[in-house]
């Protein structure tokens, strides 16, 4: 009996160390797009250097949110490192999901290299607490991709100047923005101005109406109070959705709900003058269409240029074993290494938020878009972050969705969105009662 007992201790002790030996790795979760590839990339080089193996799981755009919160509903998550959402971290800070990496993140990180809209919205909860839950993986932004052949061509430009009485360029303000598109739009021709984001699944009609909302004058609500009336509705917000509902008229069939994708298509398919999307989805056309195409910002309206931000962070997962954030604490520190970030730029539509990357002239010349990229960067600001963000989010989607269909005017429906955006806040204890 002894033998045998001596046996099956030396099995299992044989079976734990090659348990350990297979577990030294971590898993990281994002959303299937280049960027995931180009991780998994310099995941393969972080394993060379430590003998820490790196999974990155991909999960279509559509899928990500639910499949990541669903797996947090488990005792233990599939990932150890999740990249989410800027608008996720108030919900991952507050429900105990994300580890708080407020000591260690200065000392492994130098966050004086940050740009600080990414500090402020992709790692802080709340923006500007210096309290953080993630570390800085994706900066992103929203920006136009145009038609650079069609604007050069002679008669065009002519054709235009005698039109509008200026000359043919990238527009610089919304109001440029709309003669073109008015020019360009020539359906008969199956030609068409622009395609803008009006999409109703996740947040592409959000981040397609915030330029226009805070152009004009308008916000989401006051950060510190959580009031909503008298920043959502007013006049200008009002004026802001209404100038965004009439260039819908210059939009292909299908331009009132136009989520990314249907974007990139519309302009890949060599249809659509002017396209608004995020930048990662660019390299493709660049690959493409080459020369033919050119980038600009987001417009202004007056002197307010307001971008939607994007991107998302690296945050470790409170529901994995400490070892397993340890070395997930070990990879965040190596990606963020300027030498590092310097190869993660290098892959198309990976984006840093080191400052002195993406003001160097090397990043300029790397790619068409990146000096529209990093000047979009001083502009960026973002929708709520707060845990009941999702909830405000699918708010917005359905009113500001009627409003583009014509079920409801502007002016309604953002009266009803500021009424149904209070009672979610004041009902998650963020807004107090008067």
């Amino acid at each position: 009996m002894r033998m045998r007992m001596f046996g099956l201790a030396a099995v299992l002790l044989l079976a734990v160390q090659m348990g350990h030996a297979e577990d030294k790795k971590i898993t990281i979760w994002w959303a299937q797009w280049d960027p995931a590839a180009a991780l998994q990339e310099l995941g393969h080089e972080f394993a060379q250097e430590t003998g820490i193996a790196v999974e990155v799981y991909q999960i279509p755009w559509p899928a990500y949110q639910d499949q990541v919160f669903l797996n947090f509903g488990n005792k233990q998550t599939d990932f150890d490192i999740v990249v989410g959402d800027s608008q996720w971290i108030g919900r991952g800070a507050t429900k105990g999901l994300y580890l708080e990496l407020t000591d260690w993140l200065p000392e492994a990180v130098d966050m004086s290299a940050i740009h600080p809209r990414a500090a402020r919205y992709l790692c802080e909860y709340p923006p500007g607490s210096s309290r953080f839950f993630a570390a800085p993986c994706q900066t992103d932004a929203i920006g136009f991709v145009y038609r650079k052949d069609w604007f050069t061509d002679p008669a065009e430009q002519e054709a235009f100047a005698a039109r509008y009485g200026r000359p043919l360029t990238a527009p610089d303000t919304w109001e440029e923005f709309r003669d073109v598109a008015e020019f360009f739009h020539r359906p008969e021709q199956k030609r068409y101005g622009c395609s803008l984001l009006t999409g109703r699944g996740y947040d592409s009609i959000v981040m397609g109406f915030q330029p226009f909302l805070w152009a004009w004058g308008g916000a989401w609500g006051d950060p510190q109070s959580y009031k909503v009336q008298g920043h959502l509705n007013t006049e200008g917000a009002v004026a802001g959705l209404e100038f965004f509902k009439s260039l819908l008229q210059f939009t292909p069939e299908g331009g009132t709900n136009a989520d990314y994708f249907f974007n990139l298509e519309a302009f890949s398919n060599g249809s659509t003058a002017m396209v608004l999307d995020y930048f990662p989805f660019y390299p493709g056309i660049v690959a493409s269409m080459g020369d033919q195409v050119g980038f600009f910002m987001v417009p202004r309206h007056g002197d307010q240029r307001v971008i939607s931000l994007g991107g998302q962070g690296f945050s470790i997962s409170t529901k994995t074993t400490p070892q397993k954030q340890e070395w997930a604490k070990q990879f965040i520190a190596w990606f963020s290494q300027t030498s590092i970030q310097e190869k993660w730029i290098a892959y198309p539509g990976s984006f840093t938020a080191n400052t002195e990357l993406l003001a160097s002239e090397e990043f300029a010349a790397a790619a068409p878009y990146n000096a529209v990229f990093a000047a979009s960067l001083d502009h960026l600001q973002d929708f709520w972050n707060v845990p009941v963000y999702n909830e405000l989010l699918a708010a917005a989607v359905r009113h500001l969705g009627a409003a583009l269909d014509g079920t409801s005017a502007s002016a309604d429906a953002l009266d009803a969105l500021a009424t149904e955006h209070e009672m979610i806040l004041m009902e998650a204890g963020l807004l107090e009662m008067e």
